[in-house]
């Protein structure tokens, strides 16, 4: 059998950009005279059963256009598989692409990837809850944050990003503080009261927001941090820190890494990659070096 390359598209990632963007990167693979397998799933389902469809196929590498969401909802089985996999992003967030220095806005450049790419092994992250197990990507949020990622998707008006910030509004008028249970590998588990708790095999979310600043994706640990009780203002205060990742000196936040984070807490929901995981109590594990992408080559000093 030739040897070729599978691509995995997401149609409707980025708001509908996920097509345009899988047609650049196949009519630019093929001008490259490559062998192109396309295949096309219109919802999650169709891509956890064409994913399996594609590996089966044995191909050079998977391309996989979409966002964060998309690669991680087919991760069980890139993980079980030894094909290597390349990301062209089409999301709205696209934060493993950017821990990953993933070229951005240039599909051709992304599945370029593909041919001339070097291999890196990355973590990946795991969350589980009374629900089962999913294994995510770059952030896990519980707390705040997980609460408006969930008043925004409950939200039927407005759209678009004015969305997000209705619903932040709505939770920053309920902002209450919340006393979770928290413990770090072995040790014994501690009451903590806090705003919001993140987990992060990368640094960022949300498109870009650094929460975990100087988390690394393959050093075989959780980067976890936890903010405080604060009041509305304070907590608005806070933003600017967040948005240039030099919140971590704050008095008000705790910084630690470790390979196994359980968190409860009354009223508790898990947000992973922008995707409801689950609620109440869970336990997030890293999976050392679980995912083989492919990315650039390191620039010459």
């Amino acid at each position: 059998m030739a040897e070729h390359i599978a691509v995995l598209a997401n149609p409707f990632a980025g708001k509908g950009r996920g097509r345009k963007v899988a047609e650049t990167a196949v009519r630019h693979l093929r001008a490259r005279g490559v062998e192109v397998r396309v295949f096309g799933g219109g919802s999650a389902a169709d891509s956890a059963r064409l994913t399996e469809t594609a590996l089966a196929e044995n191909p050079r590498a998977l391309i996989v256009v979409g966002g964060d969401g998309t690669l991680s909802g087919v991760l069980d089985t890139l993980c079980a598989a030894s094909v290597p996999v390349v990301l062209v992003p089409a999301g709205t967030g696209n934060d493993l692409a950017r821990a990953l220095d993933l070229p951005s806005g240039d599909a051709a450049a992304a599945a370029e990837l593909a041919l001339t790419g070097v291999p890196r092994a990355i973590d990946v992250g795991e969350v589980r809850t009374a629900s089962g197990a999913r294994r995510f990507l770059t952030i896990a949020a519980l707390g705040f944050d997980a609460k408006v990622s969930d008043r925004t998707n409950r939200l039927r008006w407005p759209h678009g990003a004015l969305r997000y910030y209705l619903a932040l509004v709505i939770e920053l008028a309920r902002l209450r503080p919340m006393s979770f249970t928290l413990a770090l590998d072995d040790d014994t588990p501690e009451t903590v009261p806090a705003t919001l708790i993140a987990v992060g095999s990368t640094s960022t979310y949300g498109g870009g927001m650094p929460v975990c600043a100087g988390a690394l994706p393959d050093d075989g640990l959780l980067d976890v941090v936890r903010v405080a009780p604060l009041g509305r203002l304070r907590l608005l205060r806070l933003f600017p820190e967040l948005l240039r990742g030099t919140h971590l000196s704050r008095p008000e936040v705790v910084h630690r890494r470790a390979r196994k984070v359980s968190v409860s807490a009354t009223g508790l929901v898990v947000y992973a990659d922008g995707e409801r995981i689950g609620e109440a109590d869970c336990t997030i594990s890293v999976l050392p070096a679980a995912l083989t992408m492919m990315v650039q080559k390191e620039r010459d000093e």
